[in-house]
């Protein structure tokens, strides 16, 4: 399997998320649901990053970057 060009997307905005926000990536990126492609795997709820938004990081908001299944 290979990633797909939509996956290292993901990955990447996780990372600049992490980095921008001062937050651990691994909770992101256990958190992806990843789907098989003819074109490798996408990640099917990438994480959506502020740019413009200088609000406070919240606890709902760390809750959609990484869902908790097991809760």
């Amino acid at each position: 399997m290979q990633l797909s060009n939509q996956a290292l997307g993901a990955i990447m905005m996780a990372l600049q998320e992490s980095l921008l926000n001062e937050l651990d990536i691994v909770p992101i990126l256990k958190g992806f649901e990843l789907t098989e492609t003819d074109n490798g795997l996408i990640v099917t709820n990438p994480p959506t990053v502020r740019f413009t938004d200088n609000s406070t990081i919240t606890e709902k908001d760390l809750v959609n970057l990484a869902p908790d299944k097991d809760a």
